[in-house]
């Protein structure tokens, strides 16, 4: 897999090309947007500063890196790849058609892979010729910096893919794996995603403050941060769409995002990538 493609330079997209060029491939990150284009290629820029100066990476390691990645607008770009990661909006019908789309382009033995976090695999695997070669490939915010990898197979998907995307993911990118089955949000948000809800209606019912919720996780549990300043960090857009499709799929109230949660992503509030969340931030 030395030609990957990467549709979405958002935080995810642009971290998930940031790791595979880093490892040695080739990227090509498409980006809907003409003029979303340099400002994915500064958020990349920005990140491997940050490696480099925190000593994760060289300057000439830094300096290869980026001039493995091509943004481009053009989806056509990506017909030769071997493996395709999408990383768009957790939005079903968005990706659906974007699957469609890509496996009219991509040569029959190409991978097809999702980073979606919750949104069922075979779903997209069906709306495609290559069904066998449909696989999720979830990585974690931030990609560069975050171990784990959740590899996903469907009921369509092969041993054959499922078996290469481990080895690249855990050989090439250096990642730990973990597999889980297609169901919505897979292993780590199934268990997480109810913890940052129950957070968010604790905060809703006035029980107590944003600021006191988070301490008593991170003093009195000594999680790394707190459940609510995780959920600006996730995204409180991406965390509304995770839960709402865990609801859907399980129907049980653990799952349903809390009316606050809906508000806020209404208000355009949606956490660090707009500044304020349940907590504000510099941009």
């Amino acid at each position: 897999m030395d030609r990957v493609g990467v549709i979405g330079g958002g935080t995810m997209g642009a971290g998930i090309a940031e790791v595979c060029a880093r490892a040695g491939s080739s990227v090509v990150l498409v980006e809907a947007d003409p003029g979303s284009v340099d400002r994915c290629r500064s958020r990349i820029e920005a990140s491997v500063q940050r490696a480099t100066r925190a000593g994760r990476l060289s300057g000439e390691e830094a300096g290869r890196a980026l001039e493995r990645i091509d943004v481009v607008t053009d989806l056509e770009a990506t017909a030769s790849a071997d493996l395709v990661i999408e990383a768009v909006p957790e939005v079903e019908d968005l990706k659906l058609d974007l699957f469609r789309r890509l496996d009219a382009i991509l040569r029959p033995e190409a991978i097809l892979a999702s980073n979606t976090s919750s949104i069922p695999l075979v779903k997209m695997a069906s709306v495609t010729g290559r069904a066998e070669r449909v696989v999720g490939v979830h990585f974690f915010n931030p990609a560069p910096v975050l171990p784990l990898v959740e590899v996903v197979a469907s009921l369509l998907t092969s041993d054959e893919t499922l078996f290469a995307v481990t080895d690249f993911a855990e050989k090439r990118l250096g990642k730990t794996t973990i597999r889980s089955k297609d169901r919505a949000g897979f292993i780590v948000n199934a268990l997480l995603i109810p913890y940052l809800l129950s957070a968010i209606r604790m905060l809703e019912s006035g029980f107590a403050t944003a600021e006191d919720i988070d301490a008593g996780m991170v003093q009195g549990c000594a999680h790394p941060q707190g459940p609510l300043a995780l959920a600006d960090l996730i995204g409180l857009d991406t965390t509304a769409a995770v839960a709402q499709s865990m609801y859907e799929e399980f129907k049980e109230p653990l799952y349903a995002p809390p009316p606050l949660l809906l508000r806020m992503v209404d208000a355009g509030l949606l956490g660090r990538k707009t500044g304020r969340g349940f907590f504000p931030y510099a941009r």
